[in-house]
């Protein structure tokens, strides 16, 4: 089970016509620089800065469809960025999540992601309720199995006091969706799209007793074959690559355009 032909197709189209768009608004700035234009080229720099904007867009809201698009035909719900994620995070369960928080950053107790969550659940509907909150998430699954996953998409090399903002963030989804239904079953996962540091291990060392490392953070291959099935990461680097091709030509004279029009 992998990519088939027609979610191939889908994506491709979606990856190209998004590059497209890009292309037709892409302006640059104007910003003067004299010595890059002269040491590398003013068709390079374009090149350069084209890149960067693209990057940004890969990292939100093109890797949120594509996931959503993978999931799709074997989940029973899949949603790309989920605005209506509703819930509250009562006054006992704002407690245990901050006494997990701290007893993790002190090393006085281990991550255990599926303990963690029912001692959350247990508590989410106790004590003050205070305000409904409404969060957005990346990308939304409901499996075959009724098992909910939320996924917070991150960049490929964020730090350490991001992540544990994101820790803290995984917790407290678990406690808005627990207010609402408390034998709901739920996983709340980092998901990073691939590995900056292949064929080496991704660094997961800075993530040690934080993260729940075999289930509370994918990467690269583990996010997308746990979306689509085995094999899907290498099918989905193939569909990019094909659309690249297919772009190579017009992006190449969109840049030389930009070039000659910053002469």
């Amino acid at each position: 089970m992998a990519l088939s032909k027609e979610q191939k197709q889908e994506i491709k189209t979606y990856l190209i016509s998004k590059i497209r768009t890009k292309l037709a608004g892409y302006d640059p700035e104007t910003n003067s620089m004299p010595f890059h234009f002269r040491l590398l080229g003013k068709d390079r720099m374009a090149l350069f800065s084209f890149i960067h904007s693209v990057n940004t867009t890969l990292g939100t809201s093109i890797f949120e469809k594509v996931g959503q698009m993978i999931a799709l035909p074997h989940a029973k719900e899949a949603k790309d960025q989920f605005k209506t994620f509703e819930g509250f995070v009562s006054s006992e369960a704002v407690l245990k999540i901050d006494s997990i928080m701290r007893e993790l950053r002190s090393a006085s107790r281990k991550p255990d992601k599926d303990k963690e969550v029912k001692e959350i659940i247990s508590l989410a509907q106790k004590g003050e309720m205070g305000n409904k909150l409404k969060k957005r998430v990346d990308l939304f699954v409901i499996d075959k199995n009724g098992v909910e996953n939320y996924f917070e998409i991150k960049s490929a090399k964020p730090n350490i006091n991001e992540f544990t903002g994101i820790k803290k963030q995984l917790l407290d989804w678990v406690a808005m969706r627990g207010s609402i239904d408390p034998k709901v079953k739920i996983k709340t996962i980092v998901a990073i799209p691939y590995n900056p540091y292949e064929p080496q291990p991704y660094e997961r060392w800075t993530l040690q007793g934080l993260f729940d490392l075999k289930i509370e953070v994918l990467v690269g291959a583990e996010f997308w074959d746990l979306l689509g099935g085995k094999n899907t990461y290498e099918d989905l680097l193939t569909v990019f690559e094909e659309a690249g091709k297919d772009l190579y030509s017009e992006i190449d004279t969109k840049m030389k355009q930009v070039g000659k029009r910053l002469e």
